[in-house]
């Protein structure tokens, strides 16, 4: 077991994503008295000590105990939180930002100087601990404080590091990618219905197509062209899909779709909440 999970751990606001957290982290060897949380409502407090065995506190009280803060917090709620973290934010500790659109410069000139700040955007899969957490360095982090949020959030999925300066990029490809996916999920079901089929038998025929064709992605080594390829015999039906696909301007959809989402994703950094 590593050493860092000898260390205290608060999560500041636990929703889904925090309980999430929460969960991977006990099962992957922290102990739950090494475990603060916060919460708005005492019933949420109860709920999850009562679940978990974790500890809730106040923030104030994360702050002087914990040696890692995990902000889980909406965007919207997070400069009133450091507010009342700082006066009791060391150097020595780590804090760890997982609210959307927040950057690490953010954080920093709100806490005391030379604080470690690490920027994490997981996405809704952490839930079912097949999530993907970008995570991204501030000025004062080092490469243990990185290898330190990727132990925590490797517990519910994968991590992947890269400069804050693509964090905007993953948030429109990872953050709110398995909402395309739903959404493409939720329109062939339709076209089932359409087809003929009962809802349940064309969402479960869709749904494990979906599985299947992601294991392959992950585990065959192949690019995604040639699995298509496998599937797209001549003259037959896949290729007349395609060709359709291809009239619609679904990749051109899909590009502009992504583009749109990355440039929001700048807007809420730069505070435009409009």
């Amino acid at each position: 077991m590593s050493s860092n999970t000898s260390q205290k751990v608060a999560v500041l606001g636990t929703g889904k994503i925090g309980e999430a957290l929460l969960s991977g982290m006990i099962r992957g060897g922290w102990a739950p008295t090494d475990l603060l949380v916060t919460t708005r409502r005492q019933e949420r407090a109860d709920e999850l000590r009562t679940r978990y065995g974790v500890t809730p506190v106040s923030n104030a009280d994360a702050a002087k105990q914990a040696d890692t803060l995990i902000l889980a917090c909406k965007p919207q709620d997070m400069a009133k939180l450091l507010d009342e973290l700082a006066p009791h934010v060391t150097p020595d500790r780590l804090v760890i930002s997982a609210a959307a659109g927040i950057t690490t410069a953010f954080i920093e000139e709100r806490l005391t100087e030379s604080t470690p700040v690490v920027r994490v955007m997981p996405n809704t899969p952490v839930l079912v601990d097949e999530g993907m957490s970008v995570i991204s360095a501030g000025s004062h982090a080092s490469t243990e404080a990185l290898a330190h949020a990727e132990a925590i959030f490797g517990a519910v999925g994968k991590t992947l590091r890269v400069p804050e300066t693509q964090q905007d990029a993953c948030t429109a490809l990872s953050g709110s990618g398995p909402a395309y996916f739903y959404f493409l999920v939720e329109a062939m079901t339709d076209a089932g219905i359409l087809l003929g089929l009962p809802r349940d038998k064309a969402h479960d025929l869709i749904v494990q197509a979906a599985i299947g064709a992601s294991v392959m992605l992950r585990d065959s080594g192949e690019h995604p062209v040639k699995l298509r390829e496998n599937v797209t015999s001549p003259a037959g039906t896949t290729i007349n899909a395609i060709r359709e696909l291809e009239n619609h301007g679904v990749r051109a959809a899909l590009i502009a779709a992504l583009e749109a989402a990355r440039d929001r994703s700048r807007e809420l950094a730069s505070g435009n909440n409009n």
